[in-house]
């Protein structure tokens, strides 16, 4: 396997680097921490590692240092599609190096070898209740595969610390090549129409994708190639690439790992933001009956912030620019769905609200982000989620499917550098008191 290849050659390179890190500069203070950050979710401390993203405040997401534009200038493209092979930023996001076509092709290839699901997986969908979430069909469906873990059966044989990270690899192109099978099943479920759709085994994974979705307007896999990809990773701290790191920093194989990251995905202040993004345009769509002009966009802009709501889209906890991917998806929509109403809403959006919450003075980023565009697009190729009451938090699906590429990626590193069970130490609240009380005595003294 060239994934695995590439990776034997550069893993006892790193671990050098790291162990040397280690050994001369491990006593070296990073960051201090607040009280506010103890109790405030451990926001901006500085305590986790990832050499594949990092978000930059003012580039925005950058996969192995590179930005998302030179992402897909760069990696390579199949023939005749617009955005680059799914396979191709694999490689990228677990070598560091941009792939050779024909690398990317293998990696394509692997996982066209293992995409078959098991069928006790579409068993175990058919026999949960139609009220079930997509998301929960999503994580059951990961959960259920855990049994074919072949992480967990060279554990049990007896297996080397240096040699995880090579069945981690393993698990994880099985089970990333099963996902688009398992998704678009449950998405055809949701809307009562039972479809294990049949794809040309001649296109890359997003082409195969595109048809298990059954969708037929032009420029879809495209969509998908370019979906995955930015959606892909956004450093460690996220909860979904978080929880994937600490299950896994027990063991825990990639199946226990990515279920658990997916229920916190589904979670509103994660993974959902673009289902509310698209629910808050329908409303406004809806008020006024078709688009709204600029004044009438500005008010109804006021009244959700006035509401106590935010505006959902706008905003970011890094960035303090417009996310450039969603500057990516608005060149895929100005050139594929221009007409459609909802996007011209987008577009009315994305000139009138930075203004307003400039103007409110409470925000920090007034600029969108992914999600701000995200769901309308998916919506104009029939994916209509909420507001249509059939498929509910499909969108996440969709999310999470790409997440994985990221979080697995990091997995296997933290094996193959050895990285120990999480394990950060808890204070009491009085204990918390005694610090902050110890200091201003101090202060006082000195004062």
């Amino acid at each position: 396997m060239i994934l695995k290849e590439k990776l034997e050659t550069s893993i006892p390179v790193w671990r050098e680097r790291v162990n040397a890190l280690l050994r001369q500069h491990g006593d070296i203070v990073v960051d201090e921490i607040t009280i506010s950050q103890v109790y405030g979710g451990m926001r901006d401390v500085k305590s986790l590692v990832t050499d594949i993203s990092y978000v930059d405040p003012e580039e925005g997401l950058r996969l192995r240092s590179y930005t998302i534009p030179e992402v897909l200038n760069r990696l390579p493209k199949p023939p005749k599609a617009e955005n680059p092979l799914v396979g191709g930023l694999y490689y990228l996001l677990l070598t560091g190096e941009f792939p050779s076509l024909e690398e990317a092709l293998q990696v394509e290839d692997e996982w066209r070898q293992r995409e078959v699901v098991p069928e006790y997986v579409f068993d175990v969908l058919n026999s949960m209740p139609e009220y079930t979430s997509p998301m929960t069909m999503f994580t059951q469906a990961i959960l259920a595969m855990q049994g074919e873990s072949i992480f967990l059966r060279k554990y049990d044989e007896g297996m080397r610390k240096d040699q995880y990270w090579i069945p981690m690899l393993e698990d994880s192109i099985n089970l990333f090549a099963k996902l688009p099978s398992i998704a678009s099943f449950i998405y055809h479920l949701k809307n009562k129409h039972i479809s294990k759709a049949v794809a040309d085994n001649s296109l890359d994974l997003a082409g195969r994708f595109g048809q298990m979705m059954e969708v037929d307007k032009k420029g879809f896999a495209d969509l998908m190639r370019l979906y995955m990809i930015i959606h892909s990773d956004h450093e460690s701290g996220n909860v979904s690439a978080h929880t994937t790191h600490l299950v896994a920093s027990a063991l825990s194989d990639i199946y226990y790992a990515t279920s658990a990251a997916m229920t916190g995905l589904a979670g509103p202040l994660h993974g959902r933001a673009n289902q509310d993004t698209l629910n808050w345009i329908y409303k406004l769509y809806d008020k006024y009956q078709g688009i709204p002009d600029k004044e009438e966009l500005r008010k109804f802009a006021w009244e959700t912030i006035k509401s106590g709501k935010v505006i959902p889209g706008y905003g970011h906890g890094v960035l303090r620019k417009t996310d450039p991917r969603f500057s990516v998806l608005m060149e895929f929509g100005d050139k594929y769905i221009v007409d459609d109403d909802l996007y011209k809403l987008v577009q009315m959006i994305f000139e009138i609200v930075p203004d307003v919450l400039k103007e409110y003075g409470k925000v920090k980023d007034p600029w969108p982000n992914v999600d701000a565009i995200s769901s309308t697009i998916l919506r104009y190729y029939g994916l209509n989620d909420c507001h249509s009451g059939s498929g509910c938090g499909f969108y996440t699906v969709l999310f999470g499917v790409s997440r994985i590429l990221g979080v697995s990626a990091n997995v296997i590193w933290a094996r193959a550098l050895g990285q120990p069970i999480e394990r950060p130490k808890s204070l009491t609240t009085q204990m918390l008191e005694n610090i902050a009380n110890n200091i201003h005595q101090q202060i006082e003294k000195f004062e």
